[in-house]
């Protein structure tokens, strides 16, 4: 489950990359927004890989929402001036990728809840 966490969330992270290097970088809000969206989403898939804690599939399963969150908000009432639309290989691609961050990041933190009781025997 950590493998997939980490590769949906890389997927959703060069796929922002990527955006940013088509027309993202030229603008002030968009550029440092989704640079950071793919910087991040590196952070987070390679502390999944490596960190066997609850807190980078926390971190997935928050980078797969409020990146998903931020698109819906960009999408429906826009977000800070930003509007966008659901057209292109690229939204659907990083939606679906946020979408199973999402499911995973909660799979993998149902399973190691850090807030269940630990018995001690």
């Amino acid at each position: 489950m950590r493998v997939i966490a980490a590769l949906s969330v890389l997927v959703s992270a060069a796929v922002h990359l990527y955006l940013w290097l088509d027309f993202a970088r030229d603008d002030d809000f968009l550029g440092p927004s989704f640079m950071l969206n793919a910087v991040a989403g590196a952070v987070i898939a390679v502390l999944l890989l490596v960190w066997r804690h609850w807190v980078p599939a926390f971190l997935a399963l928050g980078f797969g929402a409020s990146t998903l969150l931020a698109f819906v908000l960009a999408t429906t009432v826009g977000l800070f001036g930003v509007t966008a639309n659901w057209t292109g290989w690229a939204v659907w691609v990083a939606a679906a990728s946020e979408v199973v961050a999402i499911v995973a990041g909660a799979r993998l933190l149902a399973a190691d809840n850090p807030l269940a009781s630990r018995v001690q025997s």
